[in-house]
């Protein structure tokens, strides 16, 4: 598995669905702006429903962090369409308004090194800053599902580093204190 982290995010230009219409998009149209692009196997599935409603529904807090999601698969746009017809009660993803980005070609998945032996995408998740490097990466297997506040959490964390420039420990969520790189920022840290 490829470490993508510092790295800058392998740019792409595919279809995809947005408010249920096709549009061709890149990453780099994103520049700028924070990116949680996410992978998921397949459309019509199981845990993946779950997972597409749940990042909708924290899809604002995400955009008022300058952060926009997307999602990827490696089903066709018609694909993506049918689902995103599919009321939620019957397993579809109605009501998802993110873009939902077709790898029919799977060309995406093997620049971001989730391509499956099976020959879908596992579960990865990948933070992107706003000028396009990979800041954080998570891959899980196909039937581990996401918990989408954590992501919600390394925005913040990489909002609070470039605001102030210090580090995040274990377990910090916003509003808590950072820590400077030092022996001093450690001792004041674990001191108070």
């Amino acid at each position: 598995m490829g470490v993508l982290v510092n790295k800058p995010a392998p740019d792409f230009t595919a279809k995809a669905v947005v408010n249920k219409e096709f549009k061709e998009i890149s990453l780099s149209d994103y520049r700028g702006k924070n990116v949680l692009l996410f992978f998921y196997p397949l459309d019509f599935t199981f845990v993946c429903p779950t997972e597409l409603h749940a990042f909708q529904e924290k899809l604002e807090d995400f955009r008022s962090k300058n952060t926009e999601v997307l999602a990827v698969s490696i089903d066709s746009e018609f694909s993506h369409l049918a689902w995103l017809n599919t009321p939620k009660e019957d397993g579809g993803i109605e009501g998802v308004t993110y873009p939902v980005i077709s790898d029919i070609h799977k060309t995406i998945s093997r620049d971001f090194d989730v391509l499956h032996e099976d020959g879908v995408a596992l579960r990865g998740a990948f933070l992107i800053d706003s000028q396009g490097l990979v800041r954080q990466q998570t891959i899980n297997d196909l039937p581990l599902g996401r918990n989408i506040d954590e992501f919600l959490r390394l925005v913040d964390a990489l909002a609070f580093h470039e605001e102030h420039g210090e580090v995040c420990p274990a377990n910090w969520e916003e509003g808590q204190k950072g820590m400077t790189t030092d022996s001093a920022g450690l001792k004041s840290y674990f001191g108070s």
